[in-house]
C-alpha cells in the first residue's frame, strides 16, 4: 500500500514532477497539482488580530492526463470550485504548486503566462452570464483571437465560422446576439470560444447543470466528441454524479477541502469505500421515479471550514464512534491505495466496512 507524503515512492512523471498519493507517476500528465492549499483569513472585523482560517482547499494533489477527464465532486463548500479557480489563476494558492507540462505556473514569465492562458481555457456554468449581451456572437468567439494572435479580420471571421459549425451551430448565426439563442445554444457558443485558441486543457465548471435535462446529453456528447477529435484534457467540477460517471475517467471526492476518495471513476462507482462517497452516491436520483433506493444519511450538517479539526475532517460527520486518542483524531490521515488507482482515507470510523463490522445500519428507504 502507498501512503501520503511529499511523494509516493520518490517516483517522478515524464516532466520530473514528483509523484503524490492518488497519482500514477507513469501517467501522461499535462497538469499536475501538488499539495495545493487555499486558506482565507476570517475575522469579525478588519481590526481583529486573532483571525480564524477558512481552509477552502487543504493539501490536494492530482494529475490531469492528456486526453482524459478528471472530475471533482462533493457538496457545496467542499473546495472543488476553489481548486478550479486556483488552477485557472483566478486565485493565488496559499501554498502548493500547479505544474503545466512540468513548468511551475507560479514561476512562468509574462510570455509564459500568456501562452498558458491560451492552452488552458474554461467553460462556465451559466452560459447567459458568461456571454457579453452587447456583443455579437462572432465578436465573442473571435475576441480571444484578436487579443492573442496576429490573425487578420478575414482569418478571424473564417475561424469563427469554422468554430460555430464545429459545435453544431450554423455559421450565419455569428451576426446574432446571445439573447437570440437558447440555453443549450449559448453553451455551445461558450465551448466555441474556449476552443478558439486551440487549448490543450479546458476547465468545465458545472457545464450542463444550468441546462434543461433534454439538452444536457447533447452538450455532454459534444464535449466528448471534441475531446476525442482534439485530444483535449478536461478538469470538471460537477454535482450531478451521472454526468461525472459519463464524462470522467478519474474522479476525486472532496469534503471540507480534503480529498476523501480518488481514482478510476468506474472503480469508485462500483466499489465506493468511504462513508462520504457512499452517502453521495446513495443520494443520487434513480433512473426511474418508481425505483426504490436505500439512502445513506450522515448525521448532522457539513461543519464550517473555518478552523476545521486537526485530525480527520470527516470525524464530525461519521455515525461511528471516534476514539479521541486515536492518531487520526489528532492528525490528518493519509490517502491509501486499496486497489490499483483507487485511493481512500481509511480510519476506524470512515469506511463502509467499518460500519458493517460494527453492525451499524446507515440506510434509510427512500421512495
Amino acid at each position: 500500500m502507498t501512503t501520503n507524503g511529499t511523494s509516493s515512492n520518490g517516483a517522478v512523471n515524464q516532466y520530473g514532477v514528483e509523484s503524490a498519493p492518488g497519482v500514477d507517476s507513469s501517467s501522461d500528465a499535462i497538469i499536475s497539482v501538488r499539495h495545493l492549499r487555499k486558506w482565507f483569513p476570517v475575522g469579525n472585523s478588519f481590526l481583529s488580530r486573532n483571525k480564524s482560517i477558512l481552509k477552502a482547499v487543504d493539501d490536494v494533489s492530482f494529475d490531469i492526463e492528456r486526453g482524459k477527464t478528471m472530475g471533482l465532486v462533493g457538496e457545496s463548500g467542499c473546495g472543488k470550485t476553489t481548486t478550479l479557480k486556483v488552477m485557472l489563476g483566478l486565485e493565488e494558492p496559499t501554498s502548493g504548486q500547479v505544474f503545466f507540462e512540468g513548468e511551475d505556473v507560479a514561476t512562468l514569465s509574462r510570455a509564459g503566462k500568456r501562452e498558458l492562458r491560451s492552452s488552458l481555457q474554461a467553460v462556465f456554468q451559466d452560459p447567459w452570464a458568461s456571454l457579453n449581451p452587447r456583443m455579437r456572437v462572432g465578436s465573442i468567439i473571435g475576441e480571444p483571437l484578436e487579443v492573442n494572435t496576429t490573425m487578420t479580420k478575414g482569418q478571424i471571421s473564417n475561424r469563427v465560422q469554422e468554430l460555430l459549425e464545429e459545435v453544431g451551430l450554423p455559421a450565419y448565426q455569428a451576426s446574432l446576439f446571445p439573447h437570440e439563442f437558447s440555453g443549450g445554444q449559448r453553451q455551445r457558443i461558450g465551448v466555441a470560444r474556449a476552443l478558439s485558441l486551440n487549448p490543450k486543457v479546458i476547465a468545465l465548471d458545472e457545464p450542463v447543470s444550468a441546462l434543461d435535462v433534454s439538452i444536457r446529453a447533447q452538450i455532454m456528447n459534444l464535449l466528448v466528441d471534441l475531446q476525442q477529435e482534439h485530444g483535449l484534457a478536461y478538469i470538471m467540477v460537477a454535482h450531478n454524479l451521472a454526468t461525472v460517471r459519463y464524462m470522467c475517467d478519474r474522479m476525486a471526492v472532496m469534503y471540507l477541502g480534503v480529498v476523501q476518495e480518488m481514482g478510476d471513476t468506474e472503480s469508485i462507482f462500483n466499489n465506493p469505500v468511504h462513508l462520504y462517497t457512499n452517502a453521495l452516491l446513495s443520494a443520487a436520483l434513480p433512473s426511474h421515479p418508481d425505483i426504490q433506493r436505500e439512502e445513506i444519511v450522515l448525521p448532522g450538517e457539513v461543519v464550517s471550514p473555518v478552523d476545521p479539526p486537526e485530525g480527520d475532517v470527516f470525524m464530525t460527520r461519521t455515525p461511528l464512534e471516534v476514539d479521541p486518542t486515536h492518531e487520526y483524531a489528532n492528525s490528518r490521515p493519509p490517502l491509501i491505495e486499496i486497489e490499483p488507482d483507487h485511493w481512500v482515507v481509511e480510519t476506524p470510523w470512515s469506511t463502509i466496512s467499518n460500519a458493517q463490522e460494527q453492525g451499524v445500519d446507515l440506510t434509510t428507504l427512500v421512495e
